[in-house]
């Protein structure tokens, strides 16, 4: 998509709200990522603040704001969590284990679509349910194709490594052992918005009985497979929508 509208203001506007689509970012991480000055980028966030479309988190950075999480919810049924509901269902089955669809919402992650075991032993994660950057094997993905910094911040406290982080980046999907909770193991692989970013991640976990001390070797295949059925939809949908 051409990347100016010729409405000089608003591209700005756009650039800067795009930056911030992969969480909390300082003034410095904002200009780098927009390539506009200090001073034009300081002008659009502040104007923006005002009008609630950003925010700010404990720590100063920006952060997507209010108004714009209500405007989406005006304007009808999430995309990815419309695309995922089928998707999961398939997983669970396919798999055996509960699945879900995780997206970071600052210093946490949120399940925003589930698909539960539905007898026997099962990790049981309800919509909406909020859990830690800083373990599990969503986290992971989350995190480990952020930027440098990000990645820096995020690893303070996590109970997985850099070294972990780069084998999730080569291989393309994480798994998780008693990280989030004892007894647990998951499988995680990366959702990619239309432009490339990972938005988001689709999960299966259950007990580690279950799953082995392996998990990734019988299910990492299955997991990419529907994380990337799941990115080629929201591709789809993306261009039926420019094309109207």
């Amino acid at each position: 998509m051409d990347g100016s509208s010729g409405v000089g203001v608003l591209d700005k506007a756009a650039m800067v709200l795009d930056a911030l689509e992969a969480g909390p970012t300082s003034l410095a991480q904002l200009v780098a990522a927009t390539g506009l000055s200090r001073p034009t980028v300081h002008r659009l966030a502040q104007a923006l603040v005002h009008h609630r479309l950003l925010g700010k988190d404990i720590h100063g950075r920006f952060v997507l704001g209010s108004r714009l999480v209500e405007l989406a919810s005006a304007a009808g049924e999430d995309r990815l969590i419309a695309a995922a509901g089928p998707l999961l269902v398939q997983l669970r089955d396919t798999t055996g284990e509960s699945s879900q669809v995780f997206r970071r919402q600052g210093d946490n992650r949120v399940c925003v679509a589930s698909a539960e075991r539905p007898v026997g032993l099962r990790d049981t994660i309800p919509i909406g349910t909020q859990l830690s950057m800083r373990a599990g094997s969503a986290a992971q993905v989350l995190l480990a194709w952020e930027d440098h910094q990000r990645l820096l911040d995020g690893l303070h406290g996590a109970r997985f490594t850099p070294t972990i982080l780069a084998g999730v980046r080569r291989r393309g999907w994480a798994q998780s052992l008693g990280e989030r909770e004892p007894g647990v193991a998951s499988v995680s692989a990366p959702v990619r918005g239309p432009n490339g970013r990972v938005i988001a991640a689709v999960s299966i976990s259950g007990p580690i009985e279950r799953l082995t001390r392996q998990p990734g070797k019988i299910h990492a295949e299955t997991v990419v497979k529907g994380a990337s059925q799941l990115s080629a939809a929201l591709r789809q949908t993306s261009e039926i929508l420019r094309s109207e």
